[in-house]
């Protein structure tokens, strides 16, 4: 069965994180991405990553999490005919992705309102750090910019040590998703209307939106003014990371049944009709007082043992674990996140990287090609568009391509 965005054409502008993110969404669909990319220099993201020596290859680790299964082509979009050869990309394209700062794009003469007179059916998908209006909207910015506007960092650690960065992009990553997610809404009324569609993805409004379900609405709605509570759940107890005899645990218990599932489990079922706890208000008030008597009680075994007890009574339990062990884990196997490649171009060695974080009953969500060496594809590309190998030749030696 094809896959959902079969057939379906993507100019991928972007650098670095956030929009490379959205666009590799869009290839493990089943979409064709063609990134252009400047020439001799590449996205930024190249560079990047753990292992200098693929940074200075142009082939940096970081760029292979959001960029394997993607087309390279390099394009100088200040040249004219540089321009021209983008128009011609985009006439039969489907979507244009872009993440440069609100405005570089008019400069350059292939705004979405240059392009729609090039495809008018055209969804063009702009990702900026906040948006493509407002007071804000020409400040430069990263993830962690964004993090400390959101109020992400305001919330995360405790009172005596925030506030402090989420461990890894989450703002890219929120706007990444929001953008993907957009994208595809526009391409359904495409096929349904034929008409295209500017979008406009704010990295602070994506943030925002993904806090609203509780955060922020617990203080639109209810006057709550957030604080940051550690590894704490606000909203019940007992939840939250506890010492156990070997090793930390979280404990989630939203429900009353939790909670009495795990008096009994911890061998303290007194404590479920306890005047204190017996209800998850009084719990909730008492919250000190239930960390104690609960980090006493696992003393007695490990995290290991606790999760598996707990499991098996029906507690939300799970151990606290670092990357390399979560990657090593039989249910990232089983459930085939990681793609692996083989002797990669550029890189020389087997690299891996992750799917999609979801699946589909009717096949494998998958991505065919590893992440392309700068430049690979230019010539394909632009002779499956009408250009002769003289006119590509020529390009290149005017440092067009």
């Amino acid at each position: 069965m094809p896959l959902p965005l079969d057939g379906v054409r993507v100019i991928d502008l972007t650098n670095v994180i956030a929009g490379p993110l959205a666009s590799y969404q869009l290839v493990m669909l089943g979409a064709e991405v063609i990134k252009i990319e400047v020439p001799g220099i590449g996205d930024l993201g190249r560079k990047f990553g753990a292992d200098p020596a693929l940074g200075k290859k142009r082939m940096g680790a970081s760029f292979f999490a959001s960029n394997s299964g993607k087309k390279s082509i390099t394009l100088n979009l200040k040249h004219e005919r540089g321009k021209e050869v983008f128009r011609r990309l985009v006439k039969d394209a489907d979507v244009v992705v872009e993440n440069f700062r609100p405005g570089t794009m008019t400069k350059l003469g292939l705004d979405y309102a240059a392009l729609k007179g090039v495809n008018p059916s055209l969804v063009y998908c702009a990702v900026s750090g906040f948006g493509q209006s407002g007071p804000l909207s020409q400040r430069p910015t990263y993830d962690q910019i964004i993090q400390g506007f959101c109020g992400l960092m305001s919330l995360t650690g405790d009172a005596t040590t925030a506030p402090i960065r989420a461990g890894f992009t989450v703002c890219d990553a929120m706007a990444a998703i929001t953008a993907a997610f957009a994208i595809c809404a526009a391409l359904f009324r495409k096929q349904k209307s034929g008409t295209g569609e500017m979008i406009d993805v704010s990295m602070l409004d994506a943030s925002l939106a993904s806090m609203g379900a509780w955060i922020i609405s617990n203080h639109l709605n209810a006057g709550d003014i957030p604080i940051p509570r550690g590894n704490e759940n606000p909203s019940s107890s007992p939840s939250g990371t506890y010492r156990t005899g070997d090793g930390l645990i979280n404990i989630v218990n939203n429900e009353d049944k939790h909670f009495e599932r795990l008096c009994e489990v911890i061998g303290r079922p007194e404590l479920k009709t306890d005047p204190r706890f017996a209800e998850r208000t009084t719990r909730i008030a008492n919250r000190d007082q239930m960390r104690a008597i609960l980090e006493q009680a696992l003393q007695a075994k490990s995290a290991t043992q606790w999760e598996a007890l707990f499991d098996a009574a029906g507690v939300p339990a799970g151990r606290i674990f670092t990357v390399p062990e979560i990657m090593q884990h039989p249910q990232i196997e089983s459930r085939q996140f990681l793609k692996h490649f083989k002797d990669v171009p550029g890189v020389g060695r087997d690299i891996a990287v992750p799917r999609l974080g979801f699946q589909l009953a009717s096949g494998q969500l998958d991505v065919e090609t590893p992440p392309p060496q700068l430049g690979q594809d230019t010539a394909t590309v632009l002779g499956e568009i009408g250009y002769s190998t003289q006119d590509i030749d020529e390009m290149r030696s005017q440092g067009i391509i």
